[in-house]
């Protein structure tokens, strides 16, 4: 045999939650907003696209990097890289910020959009926020979510539009 290469699952944790083995963390209807991908020279790292209020795709973060699509770059997207953090920013607006830690690990805390304008908070609390682009939030229940673990399922959290939320779909 040449080389052999242990590669355990992938765990992430967002809102307290861990996802063990699960490709997609978090998706709204069908658009995937927190993705788990598989880079030959990297492992296993994060995906999510930014997008604008109106749903102009404007840069996919891959791992800690950012990648602005011509939208992006057209509409200002701007890049800053300072000792152990990445702001991406528009105007004055800050849409997506990498801390770097220790080794290969990272946290990253965002002020998402969808493609149809629904905002995504996210943050260390157990569940997202999300709000319409009418100002409403979804209601999804009095549900709190905290510190449990999913494993081997397609998606984690799949929020939909009409309101309502399923948990370790597949």
């Amino acid at each position: 045999m040449d080389n052999l290469v242990y590669q355990t699952y992938p765990q992430v944790t967002f809102a307290t939650n861990k996802f063990i083995n699960v490709p997609i963390i978090l998706q709204y209807d069908d658009t995937p907003i927190i993705s788990i991908v598989k880079e030959h020279s990297l492992g296993f790292t994060t995906e999510i696209p930014i997008y604008h209020a109106d749903g102009t795709y404007l840069a996919k973060v891959k791992g800690t990097r950012v990648y602005p699509t011509a939208s992006g770059k057209k509409a200002g997207i701007v890049m800053r890289s300072l000792k152990d953090i990445t702001i991406c920013e528009m105007g004055s607006k800050i849409l997506f910020e990498i801390q770097h830690q220790t080794g290969d690990s990272f946290r990253a805390s965002a002020e998402l959009y969808t493609q149809t304008g629904c905002f995504i908070k996210s943050s260390d609390k157990p569940v997202p926020v999300v709000v319409k682009p009418n100002g409403e939030e979804l209601k999804i229940g009095g549900m709190v979510m905290s510190n449990c673990s999913f494993q081997n399922v397609r998606i984690g959290i799949l929020l939909r539009s009409n309101g309502s939320i399923a948990i370790g779909c597949n």
